[in-house]
């Protein structure tokens, strides 16, 4: 079956459908339709899997959706549009360029804790880049995937994109397929799967990863600002977030004020009982319940911790004065858990960081502005944000990606359109001027080796072409003979 959806698909591409940039704005304006026509639908459907309302529905995904969708509607010719480059002597009379070209049938394998954003969103940048695309919406966001499916034949080209629902064993069977391209958002631990099976075929991916996401707080800062945007960031979606910050790292003297600060933004956000918040998400299934529960232990509770497994109902929870070693800093927590480790100065807080896997993004809070350049210049990160979390995501102009564990290639607005393009580099050649080729040709000489090194190493300069035409006159002039250097 999914043989035949790849085989079918890359069949349609190869016709040229999806060339004409006119067939890529129909197909994008279709989507935007979806969204718009549907939200209720979709925002049923979220409710259903994980208990998130119209607001934050809107907030968390819809709005980028559809923000991508028009930044590509308006932007995309420019994006598929030939790019000059800079050329050197040799090639100063050709006609040199990038051409982006679309890559072919895309795969895009979503995830269950934004099950329309981390479909759609990539959706968007391969169909402005004129590909094909498979979808493959996580099993876990069952009420989503349904949708999706069910919504997605009725607004596109559905010979040319695909929603194929299932669980593992589909999965599998499309990573079986040959694909021109893999886009996967999901965890390092399925991503080294999806590469494996990427390999088979040669096939370029693009990993949306995660990883354990730190947040340091600088004694010289404004820590109630601190607190209330670091509470806001840590347990939206229930703390099921790929840039949640998973843990604190602060100086011991804060480390009360810290909690302090975020029990009053728990109750600004949550009021006294989040369970009954319309605002507080619920875990996804018990299997991620058990596991998120099973963090706390060893850990003690400063704030939070009840549950209610037939809910998956996991209280917004700080935990204080966590060791290292415990398990909770094993493992990316994807909860709405939040430790606290604490650290003497930044120093140790930078060195903490780099004894771990390279995280999906980064969270410095402090009024220090040496403090900031400090964490900046000696820690690696795919993102970071200084004085606020998650918020770099938003800024379409910046690359949203990992590096090393967290993932690899990057994604939003025109970087999306790039990664899922072949840049394909072209250079248009006259018949005139023969002559100039001489140096290249046998019998080779000590001399036109010089000619040929001279053309090749000197770049054309940035005051038109005066100045090339200048020097070819002056070599032809001369006959390009053999002894001149």
């Amino acid at each position: 079956m999914e043989k035949q959806v790849v085989d079918g698909l890359r069949e349609v591409f190869q016709s040229g459908r999806s060339r004409p940039l006119q067939y890529r704005k129909q197909q994008l304006g279709a989507l935007h339709r979806l969204i718009t026509e549907h939200q209720e639908d979709i925002e049923q459907a979220l409710k259903q899997d994980l208990n998130r309302n119209t607001y934050n529905t809107s907030l968390f995904e819809l709005i980028s959706i559809e923000n991508d969708i028009k930044l590509a509607e308006s932007e995309m010719a420019d994006w598929a549009a030939p790019r000059p480059v800079k050329k050197n002597l040799n090639s100063a009379l050709d006609n040199v360029y990038i051409k982006p070209e679309p890559l072919g049938v895309v795969l895009i394998i979503g995830t269950w804790n934004y099950p329309w954003a981390m479909i759609l969103q990539p959706l968007v940048g391969a169909i402005a880049a004129g590909n094909a695309a498979v979808l493959k919406p996580s099993e876990l966001s069952e009420h989503s995937a349904r949708l999706m499916k069910e919504l997605l034949p009725l607004y596109l080209d559905k010979e040319m994109y695909q929603v194929v629902t299932g669980g593992v064993p589909e999965t599998q069977e499309l990573l079986r397929q040959r694909f021109d391209h893999i886009f996967y958002t999901g965890s390092s631990m399925v991503g080294k799967l999806v590469m494996e099976a990427a390999a088979r075929h040669l096939t370029p991916v693009t990993l949306e990863l995660g990883g354990k996401s730190p947040c340091y707080v600088d004694k010289n800062c404004d820590i109630a600002v601190a607190c209330r945007r670091i509470t806001w960031g840590k347990f939206a979606n229930c703390g099921q977030t790929c840039i949640a910050p998973d843990y604190i790292l602060c100086e011991p003297s804060i480390q009360d004020r810290i909690v302090e600060e975020i029990q009053k933004t728990l109750l600004e956000f949550y009021q006294t009982d989040p369970k009954s918040s319309p605002d507080y998400c619920r875990i996804i299934n018990t299997r991620h319940f058990d596991r998120v529960l099973a963090l706390m232990n060893e850990c003690t509770i400063a704030l939070g911790g009840e549950s209610d497994r037939s809910q998956c109902y996991i209280a917004p929870t700080v935990l204080k004065d966590v060791l290292p070693h415990f398990k909770i800093m094993q493992e990316e927590i994807f909860g709405p858990l939040l430790p606290i480790v604490t650290v003497n100065g930044l120093s140790e807080a930078i060195q903490f960081i780099n004894a771990r896997e390279k995280p999906l993004a980064l969270y410095v809070f402090s009024s220090d502005k040496t403090v900031i350049k400090r964490m900046l210049a000696e820690t690696s990160s795919g993102g970071v944000t200084v004085n606020d979390v998650l918020m770099h995501y938003t800024v379409d102009t910046l690359p949203f990606g990992g590096v090393g564990n967290s993932g690899m290639g990057r994604y939003h607005g025109k970087h999306t359109f790039d990664q899922l393009s072949h840049h394909r580099a072209c250079l248009i050649k006259s018949f005139a001027m023969e002559g100039l080729n001489d140096a290249r040709y046998p019998p080779l000489t000590a001399a036109r080796l010089r000619k040929a090194k001279f053309f090749m190493q000197h770049r054309l300069c940035s005051c038109s072409g005066i100045c090339v035409w200048a020097v070819i006159a002056t070599l032809l002039a001369i006959g390009l003979k053999d002894n001149v250097p």
